[in-house]
């Protein structure tokens, strides 16, 4: 559950939209109102598909895939209202948090969450199949989280809300940046490659397209259907 101890240098509290990586990330910022999880190539981009094929989809099926999940059932947990984000969805997202700040009259504060990728540093190294101690376990950084990400915080700052912490902002502008260059970047980036390897080079195509699904993913009462 979030706690940061008061004060922190680290909770972003001062701004409106924060930004921050995982749990741990998570764990770091202030309370939030609104909890944005972002894990392109995990839950975010399967879950809008299914949402908008009108599905809904139990958190509890994703607390074992990838880390999204599991930062989700964590931001639940501390009474935020948690949507998944993504590439797919990222002005969507942005409607919803905005429609939450009307029906809320209130400033609401937003912590976008990239998931990343938790992983063995025995894995990293690749001898996967040596055991790694207990302890060493690494957040990776994941660029295609980092984009999405800043997806959706620039989609927020075109909806006026723009009170962006400096680590939100520089998410956004690398978004913006190189927005023109997503799809090359993720089918080129670690986890791109992982799947093309694996034959599932149309799963990192399908996450690298912006703004197709109209679907937001919003956990209620450990189920995600449609914002």
């Amino acid at each position: 559950m979030p706690s940061p101890a008061a004060g922190s240098p680290f909770d972003q509290s001062r701004y409106q939209v924060r930004l921050d990586w995982g749990r741990a990330g998570l764990e770091r910022l202030a309370p939030a109102d609104v909890v944005v999880v972002v894990d392109v190539v995990g839950p975010s981009s399967a879950v809008a598909a299914r949402i908008a094929a009108g599905a809904e989809v139990a958190l509890a099926e994703l607390e074992a895939e990838r880390d999204g999940g599991a930062i989700a059932a964590a931001a639940a947990a501390s009474g935020s209202l948690v949507l998944l984000g993504c590439l797919r969805n990222a002005g969507a997202v942005a409607d919803a948090v905005l429609g939450e700040q009307q029906r809320r009259g209130a400033r609401t504060s937003i912590a976008v969450i990239a998931a990343g990728e938790q992983r063995t540093a025995a894995a990293f190294d690749g001898s996967e199949g040596r055991p790694a101690p207990v302890d060493a376990v690494e957040l990776r950084f994941a660029v295609e989280d980092l984009l999405g990400a800043g997806a959706v915080v620039d989609a927020l700052s075109r909806r006026g809300l723009d009170h962006t912490s400096p680590e939100a902002a520089a998410a956004c502008e690398a978004a913006r940046g190189l927005g023109g260059a997503v799809r090359h970047l993720l089918t080129a980036s670690g986890s791109g490659q992982e799947l093309i390897a694996a034959g599932r080079r149309d799963e990192i195509l399908a996450a690298a397209q912006l703004d197709v699904d109209a679907a937001v993913p919003t956990l209620r009462d450990g189920v995600f259907t449609v914002a």
